[in-house]
């Protein structure tokens, strides 16, 4: 048998109607095109699909069984149809995120939840993009964005300036670098320097300062939480280097201060990196302006 979808409405439409011209109406079709369609299928089954006789028109057994058939299959058909045109207009889609920027979670979390409200039928997904290759999984396709401090030029990859921030040193009230006006990379020498679990070429303090400078610190302690980080600061027990939004937004205590790096002070730019083909996406273009807005919120806290 060759049925089509048209056959399983017709069916369908028929039973509700019971009848074939209110079915005709229905389908928008002459009646008699529709008692032949039916002969079609007819012929095709080699079994009756309806019962003549009967007023209102009343399907056979056979006629049940097809549809049994159609009401479950036309409403997965029209369900999937809904689905690619959500995807032709850009309402609906995936978005698998990859964050190389530890420090990030916490920013992009506000970020994703006035997301989800806009765009309810967009997959939403975040994977650590400091576990694995986040830009050539990007290129493959296993993730829609990056978030990254590291624009390369790749093929098909594009990135979009999300905000500027500044790393700035963090120590106690009471460490002596508290009364420096600015840190330089030598000021790390004998220094426990508390940082993400992140390794030393993805830690801004290390790839812009340190590793420039030669410069090793006395030890290096890794904690994976933020309020972690500023509470052994705060008791002396290390120093750190954090991004300047991350310590105004925590705010856990008055019992430390920061500092610039170097003189000059050090600005880093964190982007959205995104295949090219997906920049005009509405979602995607939501997504980066709801970022750069809680960015702007960060940055006057």
């Amino acid at each position: 048998m060759h049925i089509e979808f048209r056959h399983l409405r017709t069916i369908k439409a028929i039973h509700e109607a019971g009848g074939l011209a209110r079915a005709a109406d229905q389908l928008n079709i002459t009646q008699s095109a529709l008692s032949h369609q039916i002969k079609g299928l007819e012929d095709q089954a080699g079994v009756e699909l309806f019962v003549r006789r009967s007023k209102p028109m009343k399907l056979s057994a056979a006629g049940m069984r097809l549809l049994r058939a159609a009401e479950k299959i036309l409403p997965e058909v029209e369900a999937l149809q809904a689905e690619f045109s959500g995807l032709r207009d850009g309402k609906s889609g995936r978005l698998h995120i990859a964050i190389e920027c530890h420090a990030c979670f916490e920013w992009l979390f506000p970020v994703l939840e006035a997301f989800r409200k806009n765009w309810p039928d967009v997959d939403v997904d975040i994977r650590p993009g400091l576990a694995f290759d986040a830009l050539p999984a990007l290129q493959k396709e296993e993730v829609d964005l990056v978030v990254s401090s590291d624009p390369e030029n790749l093929a098909g990859v594009e990135f979009t300036e999300l905000f500027e921030y500044a790393p700035v040193f963090v120590a106690s009230a009471q460490h002596p670098l508290a009364e420096k006006p600015f840190i330089e990379p030598q000021d790390f020498r004998g220094q426990t320097l508390i940082t993400y679990p992140v390794e030393r070429s993805r830690l801004d303090i290390f790839s812009q300062l340190l590793i420039p400078a030669k410069v090793e610190p006395a030890a290096v302690r890794q904690v994976e939480l933020t309020a972690v980080i500023l509470l052994l600061v705060a008791s002396n027990r290390g120093v750190s280097v954090l991004p300047d939004w991350v310590v105004r937004e925590v705010k856990y205590s008055s019992d430390y201060v920061t500092r610039p790096l170097t003189e000059a002070g050090i600005t880093r730019t964190l982007y959205a990196a995104t295949r090219s083909d997906d920049v005009g996406k509405p979602y995607m273009r939501d997504l980066i302006a709801l970022a750069r807005t809680e960015a702007r919120r960060l940055q006057s806290v």
